[in-house]
């Protein structure tokens, strides 16, 4: 079973977007239907002291701006509101979120700011929040702007749902996704579907991640990270076949880039009796350096040759292999190859390095030894290997047959034993 890490589903980046709750779209858009309220307008005085603010802030001098406002005692409520707006703005200009976020709910609490002004302040008010953290509040104030403007956008729902997902509200980031794709209509954005396999692989429910990902790959044909996630979650719910052709058609298209998700389809190939295609992989991707060139991954690729039926070259990697560790094992492998390649003089050579290095299965090394050895007409080191072989108790009934045919054989042909 391949597992799939966090960073491969969290693995394509959703932008830490602020988000409000997960309202039905359509009754947002029957909120819209509302009387306007009547258009206010600061007093005289400090209408001209915020017009000074202003042009400081056009003037790029945001400090001397928000200075300038902060002097100004306003004494109307609706002017106590607009001017708590405009610092408000100034703070967030500077960076400095938590005194914005203080003079904003200022501005927000009378209710009394022009429509733009009022639904602008909230917004921005729910964002700021968002980025402090404060994940609840910022919910409640994307929740009033929504009844307050009766908008609906792709961009907030996505907010929405990234917030219920800070908040680990993993099975309320549904809703707000699948609002943020109709809003989005045909001007689609990968970040919904995102959130939504992010909400049910976190919470293991991997066949509805499979179906989030079937649709995002055909509305998003060239987001590589999509092809290989669909492949991985395939994997997952044991679909192994499907795994196989989505991860094959990725390659095919150039989107399998990590060494993983090539060991992946390579052990695929392998699994599904392809043995060909993994070998052709990891031998392609090894030697331009894409994987790793160590023991492991000569092995797979030796064994994928082997498999294949191509011993020739599956011996080659063998023999790298087995200088490379210098193990018996690998030494004893190769021999057999090499000798089932009728390579005997090899064979030899690499069965008796193997012995050297204190292979565990003696009998049937020394046993393909005399069959090299007989091969070649070498009689007397036939025999020799054969009566080592004897002496092993998983291969004697089978050596003590060969010592007789290897003394019938070189007494015919006159050689002595």
């Amino acid at each position: 079973m391949h597992k799939i890490t966090k960073s491969l589903m969290l693995f394509a980046s959703i932008a830490l977007v602020q988000l409000p709750t997960s309202y039905d779209v359509q009754a947002a858009e029957q909120k819209s239907e509302k009387p306007k309220r009547k258009t206010q307008l600061v007093g005289q005085s400090v209408g001209k002291k915020i017009g000074k603010a202003f042009e400081l802030y056009t003037a790029d001098d945001v400090q001397g701006a928000l200075t300038t406002l902060l002097e100004i005692d306003a004494k109307k409520d609706y002017d106590k509101a607009y001017l708590a707006r405009f610092i408000a703005n100034m703070y967030a200009t500077l960076g400095e979120s938590q005194k914005a976020i203080d003079y904003l709910k200022q501005a927000v609490e009378p209710d009394i700011l022009n429509e733009s002004d009022h639904g602008d302040a909230l917004k921005l008010l729910a964002d700021l929040q968002m980025q402090e953290q404060a994940y609840a509040d910022a919910l409640k104030n994307y929740e009033a702007w929504m009844d307050f403007t009766g908008k609906s956008d792709g961009d907030t729902w996505v907010k929405i749902s990234n917030a219920q997902y800070q908040l680990k509200r993993l099975d309320k980031m549904i809703a707000p996704a699948d609002n943020a794709i109709a809003a989005y209509g045909d001007k689609q954005n990968k970040n919904p579907y995102l959130l939504k396999l992010t909400s049910y692989y976190e919470r293991k429910k991997y066949k509805d991640a499979v179906k989030v990902l079937e649709t995002a790959v055909q509305l998003f044909p060239t987001e590589k990270a999509f092809w290989t996630q669909l492949g991985n979650f395939y994997l997952l719910t044991e679909d192994f076949k499907r795994g196989m052709a989505t991860l094959d058609l990725a390659y095919k298209q150039g989107f399998l880039e990590k060494e993983s998700h090539l060991k992946t389809l390579a052990s695929l190939y392998s699994q599904n009796n392809i043995p060909h295609k993994a070998a052709r992989i990891l031998e392609k991707h090894i030697n331009s350096g894409e994987i790793k060139r160590d023991d492991q991954n000569l092995f797979s690729l030796a064994n994928a040759y082997h498999a294949a039926q191509e011993i020739d070259t599956a011996a080659k990697y063998f023999s790298e292999l087995a200088k490379m560790t210098n193990e018996s094992k690998h030494y004893a492998k190769l021999g057999t190859l090499l000798a089932q390649d009728e390579q005997f003089k090899k064979a030899i050579v690499a069965l008796n390095k193997a012995l050297d290095l204190g292979a565990s299965n003696k009998g049937r090394l020394n046993m393909s030894l005399a069959e090299a050895h007989f091969y070649l007409g070498q009689y007397k080191q036939a025999y020799a290997a054969v009566k080592l072989a004897e002496k092993d108790p998983k291969t004697r009934k089978s050596a003590r047959g060969w010592v007789t045919y290897i003394k019938d054989t070189a007494q015919r042909k006159g050689k002595a034993i």
